[in-house]
Parts: C-alpha cells; sequence; structure tokens
C-alpha cells in the first residue's frame, strides 16, 4: 500500500468509528418500577406529590432539607477498566511498532 493512501486509510477507519459510536444509546436512571407497567410520567408526578407532601410536613416541624439524589445503584465497572487498559495497551504497542518501523526505513 503506497504511503499517500495510508493516512486517508486511517481517517476513514476513525470516521467509520466515530460514526458507528454516535448510533450507542446512551444510559439513562430509572427505578424498576417503570419497567413493570407504570409510565416515567407517572412516576416522576408520584415522586413530585411524595416530595412536596414531605416538605410541606417537614417544613412545618422545622427547616430540614429533604432534597434527596435519586439512588441508581452500582454496577461492576471492572470489564470495562480492563477493556479500557487492554485497547489503550494495544494502542500503545501500534504507536511503537509505528515509530520503530519509520526509524529502520521499511
Amino acid at each position: 500500500m503506497s504511503s499517500v493512501r495510508r493516512p486517508l486509510l486511517t481517517a476513514t477507519a476513525a470516521g467509520t468509528l466515530l460514526a458507528a459510536l454516535w448510533f450507542v444509546p446512551s444510559a439513562n436512571a430509572t427505578q424498576g418500577e417503570a419497567s413493570r407497567g407504570q409510565s416515567t410520567a407517572a412516576q416522576v408526578t408520584q415522586q413530585a406529590r411524595a416530595v412536596s407532601v414531605a416538605t410541606t410536613e417537614t417544613a412545618a416541624d422545622s427547616v430540614e432539607d429533604t432534597t434527596r439524589l435519586a439512588d441508581t445503584g452500582s454496577f461492576d465497572t471492572t470489564p470495562y477498566v480492563v477493556a479500557g487498559t487492554l485497547l489503550l495497551g494495544v494502542g500503545a504497542g501500534f504507536v511503537v511498532y509505528s515509530v520503530r518501523r519509520e526509524r529502520l526505513g521499511l
């Protein structure tokens, strides 16, 4: 393969990868109840009413902030860390190979 086409091939591969990643769905935190038939809008309305009632009751008793973050749970990130490290190592290996090949004039 000629050296003129190599950057074009690399740019095409990178563009294809970015285009494919564009369509990867994003993760949204939801509670388990929404997946059992309750709509998200109804769930949000229910939560808003519960917070409103709790805030009204608490405000009458004392000045306390009842705002809490959603409990999204935790998940195992080990596979992502291992795969990311592996891919980073492969990329570094390609860079080292390319530099070595350039210096040897191959």
